[in-house]
Formats: structure tokens, C-alpha cells, sequence
């Protein structure tokens, strides 16, 4: 384990971090394009819950290496269906937004894939 691993591996777990706690506590700023894209609104503790999971699965990786890889898989899948749904929903402007919270968690996986 590499320091830019650890660094990298704490900062993915920051912003999705922050994003899970932005939908839990219902930021507007969050929602409001959750309701735009079609997402019901039962779905915002599901979704904050599963960001939230993957945020302490990258920090509980850096001390039993699978689970930050499970966790790290499962942000990218998360965030590659908001990707998905931001195009569906034919909101092309709001893509970059869960590309951001994405490539943290990318580069966190890769680093420790090659660890």
C-alpha cells in the first residue's frame, strides 16, 4: 500500500461520503434533479445508504484489501447508473456531476489493484 493510495482511498471515501450525506439530509440541490430525473422519493435512503456503504468500504479496505475493492466496485457501478440515468432523463449538462464522484473511487481501485 502506497501513500498515493491511501490518499487517493481517502478522498473517494470523503466525496462519497459527502454525497451520501447530501442525499440523506436532503440537500435541495440533490434532490430536486433526483425528482427531475424520475427517482421516487422512497429511493434517497436507499441510494445516500448504498454511497454511504461504499464511503466505509474504501476506508475498511485499507485494512483488508477485498473489501475496499468490493466497495470500490460498487461506487463505480453506482455512479455509472447515475450516469446512465442522467442521460436518460436527457439532462445532458448534469453527466460531469457523478463523473466527479466517480474518478476519486477510479483511481482509489486502480491504485489498489496494483498495490
Amino acid at each position: 500500500m502506497t501513500t498515493a493510495h491511501v490518499v487517493v482511498t481517502l478522498l473517494a471515501a470523503a466525496t462519497a461520503g459527502f454525497s451520501a450525506a447530501s442525499v440523506l439530509l436532503g440537500a435541495q440541490w440533490v434532490v430536486q434533479p433526483l425528482a427531475d430525473y424520475g427517482a421516487p422519493r422512497p429511493w434517497r435512503i436507499w441510494l445516500g445508504t448504498a454511497k454511504a456503504a461504499g464511503a466505509a468500504g474504501l476506508v475498511a479496505g485499507l485494512l483488508v484489501p477485498a473489501v475496499g475493492v468490493l466497495a470500490g466496485i460498487g461506487l463505480i457501478l453506482y455512479f455509472t447508473g447515475a450516469v446512465v440515468t442522467v442521460i436518460r432523463a436527457r439532462s445532458y449538462a448534469h453527466i460531469p456531476f457523478p463523473l466527479v464522484y466517480m474518478a476519486p473511487v477510479a483511481g482509489a481501485l486502480a491504485l489498489g489493484l496494483a498495490a
